[in-house]
């Protein structure tokens, strides 16, 4: 079954669902304060297997509670798969404190890379961009924007 997180997730994980023909449920990361009450959407039974479909991840928060919401119904969640990561430290804590790999089609480093390979920023430029995945609490200060 495929999982897509709510909201940005969901019609990539439908579009996936549609091309595997699995089933799909989308989920929230907080459930409804009406209606049923729900976090997730669809039919998940008890011990089914989810791959879970992400847009973005920078810090992984809105993934984790998704993934913690399909595991609470019964679902079971090893993997993660995003289109783009930050690559941020904080996210792969979450992900391997979650016991979920996280898997990206491409991720912040890559692009940084491309971009010298294309001559689109400097060497300067990467390594400011390299402090933000390490040090993003403190990285306006140190390089003058805040």
């Amino acid at each position: 079954m495929i999982g897509g997180v709510a909201t940005a997730g969901i019609a990539w994980g439908a579009l996936i669902a549609d091309r595997l023909n699995k089933h799909f449920i989308y989920v929230r990361s907080e459930k409804k304060e009406h209606g049923k009450q729900n976090a997730i959407e669809g039919k998940l039974v008890s011990g089914q297997k989810v791959l879970v479909i992400e847009d973005l991840v920078s810090t992984g928060g809105s993934s984790i509670k998704a993934i913690e919401n399909i595991r609470e119904a019964g679902g079971v969640v090893t993997d993660c798969l995003a289109i783009f990561s930050y690559g941020m430290g904080k996210s792969k804590e979450a992900f391997s404190n979650a016991k979920c790999n996280l898997l990206t089609l491409s991720n912040l480093t890559e692009l940084i890379d491309e971009a010298i390979e294309e001559k689109t920023i400097t060497s300067g430029q990467k390594e400011i961009l390299l402090d933000w995945i390490n040090n993003t609490a403190e990285w306006g200060k140190k390089h003058g924007f805040e």
